[in-house]
């Protein structure tokens, strides 16, 4: 892993130079701040019965269905299109390395732009001067939320460029299995099949992995460790799978 550092920090410098990455972070905040702006219409109509962190997170699966595969599409996919990831591996640079380079700076970003999102939280703190807007639990579970699945959805964008050639389609892959992973388990969960008994277990792991009923859980405060092995192993399992596919991909060629 010499090399790892290094990779990585050409992979940031590539995306700080890249206009893409502020057209994409300035459209990643304007909707993010438009959803804020209405959560705050809400509250200021009636009382609600849950902060506007609590409520903010909820959207949490917009950003990860259409920005994670726009962050991931390009790293692994671009390069096999080119032919350079081929020229790379020639150089003493492991395939490892160098997925887990562009994973890391692909992560980076999507948590550098979560955390931008920190902003609108001052800006309410500071205009209205009520810290009940600003429930700790909420703000840190939520953030802390994003902070852990984000491991596993950049890992899965990682693995949908390792299968393709082409950006598009690699978006495409990566948008269906994040879609598959945060709304399709849970209408499994509900399906009236999975009630019979000989598929308990079935839906014993299909409730384990329910994306959406976790961050219910950190943005109460609740912090599972089993929680946190499903997004951890999952991710691991996703880099090998990326990195296979990778090797693979090089075999064949």
């Amino acid at each position: 892993m010499r090399h790892f550092i290094t990779i990585l920090s050409h992979e940031v410098r590539m995306l700080l130079v890249n206009p893409s990455t502020y057209i994409a972070a300035t459209l990643f905040l304007a909707v993010m701040g438009f959803f804020f702006t209405g959560i705050l219409q809400d509250y200021s109509k009636a009382a609600q019965e849950v902060s506007p962190a609590e409520v903010f997170f909820q959207i949490f699966w917009f950003p990860v269905l259409f920005m994670v595969p726009l962050l991931t599409m390009k790293c692994l996919a671009e390069e096999r299109r080119l032919g350079t990831i081929e020229t790379l591996l020639t150089t003493p640079v492991t395939t490892t390395e160098v997925v887990l380079g562009k994973y890391f700076a692909s992560y980076l970003l999507y948590a550098a732009l979560w955390a931008s999102t920190g902003g609108f939280f001052y800006i309410l703190h500071r205009f209205a001067g009520d810290m009940r807007f600003l429930d700790p639990g909420p703000l840190i579970g939520g953030y802390l939320f994003v902070a852990v699945s984000g491991l596993l959805f950049i890992a899965i964008g990682v693995f949908a460029s390792s299968l393709s050639r082409n950006q598009a389609v690699a978006g495409i892959l990566a948008f269906t299995m994040l879609f598959a992973l945060i709304f399709g388990l849970g209408f499994l969960h509900d399906a009236a099949w999975l009630d019979r008994e000989v598929l308990h277990p079935v839906r014993e792991i299909v409730g384990y992995a329910q994306v959406v009923a976790h961050r219910e859980d950190f943005t109460r405060g609740v912090v599972d460790t089993r929680q946190l092995l499903f997004y951890l192993s999952g991710t691991v399992v996703a880099l090998i799978f990326s990195i296979l596919g990778v090797e693979a991909r090089l075999l064949h060629n």
